[in-house]
This record gives C-alpha cells, structure tokens and sequence, in this order.
C-alpha cells in the first residue's frame, strides 16, 4: 500500500503542536483540505517552508492506522513575503484561508479553489491598502458563486418581476434572493443594493483579481457589497467568520 502522496498545495494555517512541531492546514488539487503534522524545531528548514501562503509541491506521508499524515517536504514555487510587508495584505490573505477553511475547501472543485485562492493571494501580494479590500471582496463574491449561491440581479425571487436596471434593489438573506419593492414588505434584514454595486458586481464576475486595481468603487457601494457576500456566506457557513473586518 502506497502511503507516500505527492500534492499541489498552498499552506493556508499552521500553529505550534507540542513542545517542537507544528500542525498545518494545506489546500491541495488532488485531495482538498489535509491536516498535517511539520515535525522539527523554529530553525527547521521545512517549518520555514511550511509556513502560510505558501504554495508549492508537497510530500505527504499517510499512516493509515492512525489515520495521521506528516509533512515529508515541501518544494515552495510561490512564497508570496509582499503578504507580509503591509497590514492590509494579510488581513485580507487571512480572510481568503479562513473562508476556504470554515467552508471545507470548497466542497469538492479542489483544483478551482486552489486556482481562486492563489491568484487572489498573488494579486494581494502586490495590491495597495484600498485595492486589497476590494480584491479580498471579489474573492468572496467569486467563492459565492464557487458554492453556487451567488444570486441574480435581473428579477425577483419571489415574483419574477424584472429587476430595475436603474433603482435600489433589496437583497433578504432570508430568501436567499432579491426581492422586489412589492414582496419585500419591512425587515431589518433587507440589504440595500445601489446601482452601482450592482454594475461593480456584475463587472467582476469573471474579472480576474489582478485587474482590479482598474475597478475602483465609491464606499456606499463597496460596503452594500461587503455586505451581500458576507451575507450570503454566513448563511451557508452559519456563522460570521471575525477575519471578515477589512
């Protein structure tokens, strides 16, 4: 039985284990979400490595009795250190590694999520303090979609009434749906969608992250959007993840 696994994988969390080791969470393309042992001590060459945001190839060794694996080495491709050197950047890189963990890597895509994760976390690498909240955000409207609950903006979820190309439109986490000025009634749930947020959303759908350093957003319609994706993936994790404050 074959108990050496090689893995396209990005490090997404790691936190000491023991008196020496660390455990570390990877996203991989062939198997989804691994928990692994690093064994070695703070000037270990491979704890170095298996730090996160870093991508690369990963040896894993799976006992299957325990049903345990170990980190046997990692060649980084991408260590992605401009992360590191701003604020903004890694609280928005958090935000990308806490959603692919509170929602189990996906569900199955591993190879688009590791795709999504890594470009977004490229384009973070590079982005300005503004750009990374809007680059952080249009992640988590492409993992929205990822999931498949991104909604539609052209009609009512309730009534099928077209849309107003031009007016405010509400959003009810409760339906999962846009809802109309007639079906909406009063709720305090009822997000607000401007115009403009709409028109931002509907641009980025297949934009990829590194290009929207070009797509600037006025802060009304950035917060109606934060708002919405954070909205519609609370629902489907159930909770509202803490690294969601950029």
């Amino acid at each position: 039985m074959n108990r050496n696994y090689c893995y396209s994988a990005l490090i997404l969390r790691s936190r000491s284990s023991g008196e020496s080791n660390r455990e570390a969470w990877l996203l991989t393309k062939e198997a989804g979400l691994l928990r692994v042992t690093v064994f070695g001590g703070p000037k270990s060459r491979l704890r170095s490595y298996a730090s996160p945001f870093h991508s690369g190839q990963a040896w894993v060794y799976h006992e299957p009795v325990k049903d345990t694996r170990k980190l046997s080495d990692f060649d980084v491709r991408s260590w992605r250190p401009g992360l590191r050197e701003l604020y903004e950047r890694a609280m928005a890189a958090d935000a990308v590694a806490e959603t692919i963990l509170a929602s189990h890597g996906g569900g199955g895509n591993w190879g688009g999520a590791l795709s999504l994760a890594e470009a977004s976390l490229d384009a973070l690498e590079a982005a300005d303090g503004e750009t990374c909240a809007r680059v952080a955000l249009h992640f988590l409207w492409q993992w929205a979609q990822f999931l498949g609950l991104r909604p539609e903006f052209d009609h009512c979820s309730q009534c099928g009434k077209p849309a107003p190309a031009d007016g405010v439109i509400r959003y009810s986490p409760r339906e999962g749906g846009l809802v109309c000025g007639d079906c909406s009634g009063v709720g305090s749930d009822l997000l607000e969608l401007s115009p403009g947020c709409r028109r931002w959303l509907e641009t980025i759908r297949a934009l990829p992250p590194a290009q929207l350093v070009r797509y600037t957003l006025d802060t009304t319609s950035f917060n109606q959007a934060k708002s919405l994706a954070t909205a519609i993936l609370s629902e489907a994790l159930g909770r509202h993840l803490a690294s969601w404050t950029w």
